[in-house]
């Protein structure tokens, strides 16, 4: 079976050293030593300060909408993995959605301030598949409106825009490292906060608010990253270079092979954004043939993935208007394998293999 991701696994007896390292330690958790080292080289690595690892992607969102002490409604996209989305009503918040623009896939800046209101706290605007989201307009909305912005950059890793971290822009900005992702820790996630004031509570934050040994200071949560999810960081940290070269050729050949195809649309990158090549979605001209194509691919035991659907605001959970851009593109979607280990001849059956649904 090929499946639209497969987690890269870096040296066994470069990671088994690390195991022996915590093992020599006895220490497992409770920003442990391994957990500090992986927030500096990952600072380095990605250009960014204050950054703070925690044990999954979905908490970090959690957590950066405490630490902002958001109320009321929360402006975001009706089109992402649906962590974006239930995080905020696990915290009590109604998601407002505003459109996406259907080249970019990502939150159609022009619809946003139609959308707040007096209840409004904050956008949360995704990078969808590390493409950069408008991030001067929303940050231009933001300070006109005295809002909030925090990005949900769970695809954005290593993204670069204009010349630096897309992830130094917004208040927050929430990383993803699930075994899935270009870079991961098996599990695991971070915030990257731009208000040191704001990063050393959060450190404190994600350890039930504790303060020292006799003191908890402020509500709090378990959120820790564990040792062994950061030696697996450090690892696959060390391959990045690698893991981007080969994930770009891979990317590389799907575009040139679908780019003419005129039953296929193509995401449209921002011209201002690096690309991580963490995805390779396609979107098709109807539903039927989207399906009639996820049907080729699965008799060749070819599995890709409808992300993003169902479009949020049709979660059964909670109550939105129609967003009609996102619910179109929601139907027609596929993601097609895309990771560093794909063979060239497995690709190759891919590509054939759309292009005879497109028949």
């Amino acid at each position: 079976m090929i499946y639209v991701s497969k987690p890269y696994l870096p040296n066994e007896a470069k990671f088994n050293s690390y195991v022996s390292h915590i093992f020599g330690t006895g220490i497992l958790t409770n920003h442990g030593e391994l957990v500090l080292e992986l927030e500096k080289r990952l600072a380095e690595y990605l250009g960014v300060e204050n950054v703070l690892l925690v044990s999954n992607g979905t908490l970090a969102l959690n957590v950066a909408y405490k630490l902002l002490d958001l109320k009321g409604s929360v402006i975001t996209t009706p089109f992402s993995f649906v962590a974006t989305t239930s995080s905020l009503i696990w915290e009590g918040l109604q998601p407002i959605f505003s459109d996406i623009d259907e080249n970019t896939l990502n939150m159609n800046t022009g619809e946003i301030e139609n959308k707040i209101s007096d209840s409004t706290s904050a956008i949360v605007p995704v990078h969808v598949f590390g493409n950069g989201c408008q991030v001067e307009e929303i940050e231009a909305i933001a300070k006109a409106n005295n809002l909030k912005v925090i990005y949900d950059a769970a695809h954005a890793f290593g993204v670069q825009y204009k010349g630096q971290s897309i992830l130094n822009y917004g208040d927050i900005a929430t990383l993803s490292f699930h075994a899935t992702k270009i870079f991961h820790t098996i599990e695991g996630g971070a915030l990257i906060i731009k208000d040191k004031k704001l990063y050393h509570k959060a450190k404190k934050m994600i350890d039930f608010g504790i303060d020292g040994p006799d003191n908890i200071r402020f509500l709090g949560i378990n959120a820790k990253m564990n040792e062994f999810q950061a030696a697996m960081g450090l690892c696959v940290l060390d391959d990045m270079e690698e893991i981007r070269k080969k994930r770009q050729e891979v990317y590389e050949r799907y575009e040139k092979s679908f780019k003419l195809e005129p039953r296929i649309k193509l995401q449209k990158h921002n011209a201002n954004c690096s690309n991580n090549y963490s995805y390779f979605p396609i979107v098709l001209e109807d539903e039927n043939l989207m399906l009639r194509v996820r049907e080729f691919l699965a008799q060749e035991e070819i599995i890709p993935r409808r992300y993003f659907y169902p479009s949020l605001d049709r979660l059964e959970y909670l109550e939105s208007e129609p967003m009609l851009v996102s619910g179109s593109i929601s139907k027609r979607i596929l993601c097609l394998p895309l990771y560093d280990s794909l063979d060239l001849l497995d690709q190759k059956r891919i590509i054939q293999t759309v292009k005879e649904a497109l028949l």
